[in-house]
């Protein structure tokens, strides 16, 4: 199965964030992917945090749930769309959720982002609780492939990947990472928090991120990748907007597991 990472930079306009995510997903189905998966903050990156707020979605309302929809339907693909604003318990807070939308355009899964990014160090300040509203719950989906397999995914955001528990407890096949690592964190943490996360699950990463300088000042880390369950890179890109593509195996996947039978001397 091919598989699809892309990667932005993000501005504060919804239009021209939508057309630059088209012509990226448009190419992705051209080269022959099944899945792609959307950066964190695809549709937006402010100029506050409080734009996020402006822009919130009723679940299953609103125009960027209808891209996505829209897209997935067209060019028969399954699409992640990175991250949405999608309404929460007050009107102070949104969720910071990643859909997912089957080829029929219908979303067949949610994940409202668990754990809050929060960094200080002098010159950088984030603190996501301020109107992020944390997730409850992992979130896994089953993904048909062309080839008669069926992938077990696990869906996490960003600042989820220092958090290895999330993701043991999932049991996936692929674990996928939409991001917008800041460059001081990502050149420290990136590549190796997901290569910790694949081979410790004995599952393949795909991490689709936001990278580059944005519109708003802000600068993200970006290198997208795919990597196998080994913790090798199949695929990776490391600044602008891009398609990183490599494909998935269950052939590879199983056999892996077969050599080292990790996932069954766990104690939880």
């Amino acid at each position: 199965m091919r598989v699809a990472a892309v990667q932005m930079i993000s501005g504060t306009q919804w239009q021209a964030n939508r057309d630059a995510a088209r012509k990226l997903l448009e190419q992705a189905s051209a080269a022959g992917a099944e899945l792609a998966v959307l950066p964190e903050y695809f549709c937006q990156m402010g100029h506050k945090d409080t734009d996020k707020l402006d822009i919130a979605e009723v679940p299953g309302n609103g125009p960027v749930q209808d891209f996505l929809a829209q897209c997935a339907r067209q060019l028969q693909l399954w699409i992640v769309g990175g991250t949405v604003p999608l309404r929460a318990s007050d009107d102070r807070h949104v969720y910071n959720s990643a859909l997912v939308y089957a080829p029929s355009g219908q979303c067949v899964a949610r994940y409202d982002k668990i754990h809050l990014f929060r960094f200080a160090n002098g010159v950088e300040h984030y603190d996501e609780s301020r109107v992020i509203e944390a997730g409850a719950a992992p979130v896994t989906f089953d993904l048909p492939s062309s080839d008669g397999q069926v992938y077990r995914v696990g869906l996490s955001v960003c600042y989820d990947l220092r958090f290895p528990e999330l993701y043991r407890g999932m049991k996936a096949d692929l674990l996928l990472v939409p991001s917008a690592f800041t460059w001081t964190t990502g050149q420290a943490h990136w590549e190796v928090l997901l290569r910790a996360r694949a081979i410790e699950n004995l599952a393949y990463v795909l991490a689709a991120a936001q990278g580059g300088t944005h519109e708003n000042g802000r600068r993200t880390w970006g290198q997208s990748l795919v990597l196998d369950p080994w913790g090798e890179v199949l695929a990776q890109h490391a600044q602008g907007p891009a398609l990183v593509l490599a494909d998935v195996e269950r052939g590879r996947l199983n056999a892996w597991r077969r050599q080292l039978p990790a996932l069954n001397h766990g104690v939880l």
